[in-house]
């Protein structure tokens, strides 16, 4: 008999994280990294010792030749790191890059604990937002020899940063990892250094779900984050974390910007918000000013959320960032 264990947080939540391919309504535009001088980068000698999000000193003895990666934002990290030929196993929800649609697949939230133990992993790579859930699985994999590492849940670019080095010490990556992190934050440096000519500021709306209620991004998370460095107002940025907003919250705060990140697994995303009751007078549907923007690119923490962030800059001020 096959065994499943839950892996994620709530499902509503998980749904917002993990799936979603929404498409963007704005042209996509070339963010121009300068050439920067080649820096010393320390090589990974193993054995590596790390400790991961749930307080575990992990020994990793050998660069890894065969990962299972449990989670998209893991996954992504890990090609971006170079580590295409190891990855052995990655979750039902992982659609980029387009490898690993060749890759096995070891379940999404439930993940199959014998395929994952049959793919004989060196390493798996798990994340702190499956905690809770899927602990005894994960434990299983232990009790079965495999090194399990649990990676952070990133609320910021600089956590982001962090996940990509640590991902990179554990594989023996870390002249990729340097690149990555360093391209990203001359990336991000560029975006606000432009959002800083903006003179007056845009309120945005983030809907990240809507059934059965009203999903949105409030204060410590890198969505926030993303709209305070193109220099606009988060309308849930006096709320904490991912949390619902009722829709009266919501006409009332008037957004000049409505963004959906459903458009990808929900039909006509932005005509259910435009025809949503009471939200006739909101500027951004009057104005015409909701975006349906890649849900993968904004709410997965790893290297292309510079992308995402851009896209996000182009829907709120095309003026700006289109030019």
């Amino acid at each position: 008999m096959k065994k499943f264990w839950k892996f994620g947080a709530t499902a509503g939540v998980a749904a917002i994280i993990l799936a979603g391919c929404g498409e963007t309504t704005t042209p996509e535009k070339d963010i121009e990294t300068p050439a920067e001088p080649p820096t010393e980068v320390a090589e990974v000698e193993f054995p590596v010792t790390l400790v991961d999000a749930v307080g575990d000193e992990i020994v990793i003895e050998e660069e890894p030749e065969a990962i299972v990666s449990m989670i998209p934002s893991n996954t992504e990290i890990a090609y971006e790191l170079g580590l295409d030929e190891k990855i052995v196993g990655v979750s039902d929800f992982d659609n980029y890059p387009e490898a690993t649609a060749d890759v096995e697949k070891i379940g999404g939230q439930e993940f199959n604990v014998e395929k994952i133990i049959s793919l004989q992993p060196d390493l798996v790579l798990a994340h702190e937002s499956g905690l809770g859930v899927g602990d005894a699985g994960l434990q299983q994999l232990r009790d079965a020899g495999l090194e399990v590492f649990v990676v952070q849940n990133a609320e910021s670019f600089d956590e982001v940063y962090d996940s990509i080095s640590t991902i990179a010490q554990a594989t023996g990556a870390m002249e990729e990892a340097e690149k990555i992190v360093s391209e990203m934050e001359v990336q991000v440096a560029e975006i606000e250094k432009l959002a800083a000519t903006i003179e007056e500021p845009k309120t945005v709306f983030l809907e990240v779900g809507s059934q059965p209620d009203i999903f949105t991004t409030g204060s410590g998370t890198f969505m926030d984050e993303m709209l305070s460095i193109i220099n606009a107002k988060n309308v849930a940025g006096d709320l904490e974390g991912w949390i619902s907003m009722d829709p009266e919250a919501i006409v009332a705060a008037n957004p000049d910007v409505i963004i959906t990140t459903e458009g990808g697994y929900v039909e006509d995303a932005v005509g259910q918000i435009k025809t949503r009751g009471g939200f006739a007078e909101v500027t951004a549907v009057k104005e015409d000013a909701i975006y349906s923007l890649d849900s993968d690119m904004l709410t997965r923490s790893g290297p292309r959320l510079t992308a995402g962030l851009m896209e996000m800059a182009q829907a709120v001020y095309p003026d700006v960032f289109n030019e």
